[in-house]
């Protein structure tokens, strides 16, 4: 195992800048230009969205811990630019990427109990095999190249909180960012650390008391603009800001790449407002029940 993020093959191979990942999209769109035309799909931002209530929902009877659900919703983005989305059954890849992910992380479920809650989730798919998943898993291992070992934010947000001072609940709030971060491509475009500072920023520039993220596009805002405009802020909450941002201005960590996750965030919370889990989980079941992918195995 890569102790360090520098030296890991999700720096090597699993980094991309955005036209890279743009590209890599096109690429495939393009190979299955035929399919992609007669299924379209709703904003990538929406099946994040649908991806991981999907995944909580197997995960939350099983007590599977939040770094192992991170690990599949990274696990599925990876596989998403290896093989074109519509050439899968996503809930057989979800449940699978769960299972594996588990592992990694050393919080191993049993493959039925997987498979149990895959069934739950998914009742109108015929999930009766264990195989199912056994093959699944081959596929996905090897889509990844065996690359699986993820390095995450909760590392860099633990190590870095007590030197800014973060409340209990800025810290809640923190891991909260983190957590919502895996909903956007952010994982697949900047380091774990970049990502812990972004959400120790936000943490500290927005109020605990707003209960969570979602539907705080309007605070985001004015968070950039404050992140703009740090060092000739004064007062208590605003010293600490300026604190943060002087600490990144001395350091080598790309103050830009921090205003492109805050705006990815921005992005992320205000198509969140008219997220539609109907209306993903429709355009999917198109495809997958006219390539009969609901009864087969990928």
């Amino acid at each position: 195992m890569a102790a360090s993020y520098w030296d890991s093959t999700q720096k090597k191979f699993w980094t991309f800048t955005k036209p890279q990942l743009q590209l890599v999209r096109q690429k495939l769109e393009e190979s299955d230009r035929n399919i992609v035309s007669l299924y379209p799909l709703p904003d990538r931002r929406y099946l994040s969205i649908y991806f991981y209530h999907q995944l909580s929902k197997m995960a939350r009877p099983l007590g599977i811990r939040q770094q192992a659900l991170a690990t599949a919703q990274v696990y599925v983005r990876r596989f998403y630019t290896r093989v074109e989305i519509r050439r899968t059954n996503p809930a057989l890849l979800l449940a699978t990427a769960l299972y594996v992910a588990c592992k990694m992380e050393e919080c191993p479920q049993h493959i039925r109990m997987i498979l149990g809650e895959a069934r739950h989730c998914w009742a109108d798919t015929s999930f009766t095999d264990v195989t199912i998943i056994g093959e699944c898993e081959f596929t996905l291992i090897s889509e990844l190249d065996s690359q699986l070992i993820v390095h995450h934010p909760y590392r860099s947000l633990t190590e870095l909180q007590n030197q800014f001072q973060l409340t209990q609940e800025e810290n809640s709030l923190a891991w909260s960012i983190i957590n919502d971060h895996y909903l956007t491509d952010l994982p697949l475009l900047h380091a774990p650390h970049v990502i812990a500072i972004t959400a120790m920023f936000l943490a500290v520039v927005l109020k605990p008391t707003q209960g969570g993220m979602q539907g705080s596009a309007a605070g985001l805002t004015a968070a950039m603009q404050t992140l703009g405009n740090a060092r000739n802020a004064t007062g208590g909450a605003h010293i600490r800001v300026q604190k943060l941002v002087d600490w990144l201005a001395e350091s080598q960590v790309d103050i830009e790449a921090v205003v492109e996750c805050t705006q990815e965030l921005i992005s992320l919370y205000e198509v969140w407002e008219s997220y539609s889990d109907k209306a993903c989980k429709d355009q999917i079941a198109k495809f997958v029940k006219a390539r009969g992918m609901d009864t087969r195995r990928e």
